[in-house]
């Protein structure tokens, strides 16, 4: 991690925080306190920004530079809101479309999908503020600069990012094994949100349960998953081809 995509100590995080820099989580020690690890909390509650106690060698390792028992991770991306992108969208006379990642956690994958997402028209990522990778400066490297391209959406909880969506008339289709119709035969034409899951525990019940879709990709080989900046790719590519 780079030392641009870190604040360390407490008054220099107050400052971020203040400032309204794109704070993407902080790192507590455990046990830490004082008037300023207070205020950090606080607004970091009234932000909407997650914070985690950690042991403080986890912090020793992130940087060299005295933490005073605080890191704050910065985002390399700006965060944009999902209405407004959505809403641009439409007034542009462009049929939205939104690529929603259900606790994609490698930093790899993620600026993969970014990079999909532009080459074939995504107006958006939406990810939630945990459990997703981190948006800092190796994200913007592996996306090829889509990154800094693409609106990110960052919502406290998927399900309620997906809501907003379909309240903008988007139709949700869950790329998952568990589809019951082959994504060739999927409705692809319209506003749309294609939601992606991690490996291994692919997409959460609670997303499922919000798809108006359940989608797979066929495979013919023995391997029954594949990563999932390849189905991001090959999910995009069908929905530039069903849109022509």
């Amino acid at each position: 991690m780079a030392d641009k995509d870190l604040v360390c100590g407490v008054w220099p995080v107050i400052e971020a925080l203040r400032a309204g820099r794109n704070v993407e989580k902080i790192l507590l020690r455990r046990e830490a306190g004082g008037d300023g690890i207070k205020e950090i909390r606080q607004l970091a509650l009234d932000r909407g920004i997650p914070w985690q106690p950690v042991p403080v060698d986890k912090l020793d390792r992130l940087t060299r530079t005295e933490h005073q028992g605080v890191i704050a991770l910065i985002s390399a991306v700006e965060e944009q809101d999902l209405d407004e992108v959505i809403a641009a969208a439409y007034e542009r006379g462009d049929t939205p479309l939104i690529v929603a990642l259900d606790s994609v956690t490698d930093v790899r994958n993620l600026g993969a999908i970014a990079r999909s997402a532009e080459c074939f028209g995504a107006h958006a990522l939406l990810v939630p503020k945990q459990g997703t990778a981190r948006l800092g400066s190796d994200a913007v490297k592996t996306s090829a600069g889509a990154l800094m391209r693409k609106p990110v959406c960052r919502v406290s909880r998927l399900t309620d990012g997906l809501h907003r969506a379909r309240t903008h008339g988007l139709r949700i289709v869950a790329l998952t094994e568990k589809g019951t119709s082959t994504l060739a035969s999927a409705d692809l034409k319209g506003p749309l949100v294609i939601v992606l899951g991690a490996e291994g525990e692919g997409i959460s019940d609670a997303v499922l349960r919000m798809a108006d879709e359940l989608a797979r990709i066929p495979m013919a080989g023995d391997i029954g998953s594949l990563n999932v900046s390849v189905a991001a790719g090959i999910a995009l590519h069908a929905v530039h081809q069903a849109r022509g």
